[in-house]
C-alpha cells in the first residue's frame, strides 16, 4: 500500500471518532445547561409554600389566611437545618423535650439565600438562645417584648414573590383595590406550580411510605408546614374524592406523629421540633 492511500485511510478512521467527540461535547454542554435551568428554578421550602398559597391570575395569597406568615418563619428554621446551619442543643441526661431545647449555631457560612441569612444572623447575635417556638414568634413579630422585636424578618412574601420573578415562575403586575393600589405576582410559568402540586399529591398517593424516616426531608416538611400555612388544600383540591381522602388520611398520620420521639430515631431536631410547635 503506498503512502497516499496509507494517510487517506487514517483520515477516514480519524473523521468519525472527531465527529463523535463533537456529539460528546454537545450532549455534555445540553446536560449542563439542563442543570444549570434545574438550579435556576429551584426552589426553597418558603418559595414553596408561597407558590401554593398565591391565586394564579391574581397574583396575592388569600386575605383570610393569617397561618402562613408564621408558617413562613417555620420553613426558614427547617431550611437553615436542612442546609446544616443550626441545631438543637443537647437534651441532657433529663431528656428535655423538642421545645424546650435552645437553638444552637452550628455553622454561620452564608447559605447566599438573604432571608435565610438574616435569620442566621440574628440566631448567631443572640445569647443565651432561645427556643424554636420563640424563634418563630421573633422571626413573624409576634411578641410582647420590644427588644425582641428587631428579629423580625420584614417583607416576607413580598421579597420571596420577587424571587420567584427573577427564577421566571412569577411576573409583576399591579391591581387596584377601591382606595388603594397593590403589587400583585400573577403566576407566569405554570408549568413549575403543575409540577410542585403534582410532587406534593404523589408523596401522599403513588409514593406513599408507612415509614416517616425514609420520605424525603424537604417533602415532608413541606406537607406539614404547607398544612400549618393553611395552603395544603390547594395542592389537592384537583383530586378525585377517592384520592383526596387517601391523601388526608395519610396526612393525618404525619401530624399525628410523636416528633419527640422520632427525634430520637434519627435526629434532625429542629425539624421535628418546628412540627411540635405547629402541633400546639
Amino acid at each position: 500500500m503506498s503512502d497516499g492511500q496509507l494517510v487517506q485511510r487514517r483520515r477516514k478512521v480519524e473523521e468519525p471518532t472527531a465527529e463523535k467527540n463533537d456529539e460528546a461535547s454537545g450532549d455534555s454542554a445540553q446536560s449542563s445547561d439542563q442543570e444549570d435551568n434545574d438550579k435556576g428554578t429551584r426552589l426553597t421550602l418558603m418559595e414553596q409554600i408561597l407558590l401554593l398559597g398565591l391565586k394564579d391570575r391574581e397574583g396575592y395569597t388569600s386575605f383570610w389566611n393569617d397561618c402562613i406568615s408564621s408558617g413562613l418563619r417555620g420553613c426558614v428554621l427547617v431550611e437553615l437545618v436542612l442546609r446544616g446551619r443550626i441545631q438543637l442543643e443537647g437534651g441532657g441526661m433529663r431528656r428535655k423535650n423538642l421545645l424546650n431545647r435552645k437553638v444552637t449555631v452550628k455553622s454561620s457560612e452564608p447559605t447566599g439565600d438573604v432571608i435565610l441569612d438574616e435569620a442566621l444572623r440574628h440566631m448567631k447575635e443572640t445569647n443565651p438562645p432561645e427556643t424554636v417556638t420563640s424563634w418563630i414568634e421573633y422571626l413573624s413579630g409576634e411578641t410582647w417584648n420590644p427588644l425582641k422585636l428587631r428579629y423580625q424578618l420584614r417583607n416576607v412574601r413580598e421579597r420571596l414573590a420577587k424571587n420567584l420573578v427573577e427564577k421566571g415562575v412569577l411576573t409583576t403586575d399591579k391591581q387596584n383595590f377601591l382606595l388603594f393600589e397593590i403589587t400583585t405576582h400573577p403566576l407566569s410559568d405554570g408549568n413549575q406550580k403543575t409540577k410542585l402540586i403534582k410532587e406534593v399529591q404523589e408523596a401522599v398517593l403513588s409514593k406513599w411510605t408507612n415509614d416517616v424516616h425514609r420520605m424525603d426531608k424537604k417533602m415532608l416538611s413541606l406537607i406539614v408546614l404547607a398544612h400549618a400555612s393553611d395552603v395544603l388544600e390547594n395542592a389537592f383540591a384537583p383530586l378525585s374524592d377517592q384520592d383526596y381522602e387517601v391523601a388526608m388520611k395519610r396526612v393525618r398520620s404525619l401530624l399525628d406523629l410523636d416528633y419527640d420521639q422520632q427525634a430520637e430515631k434519627k435526629g434532625n431536631d429542629v425539624m421535628w421540633a418546628v412540627f411540635e410547635a405547629f402541633s400546639k
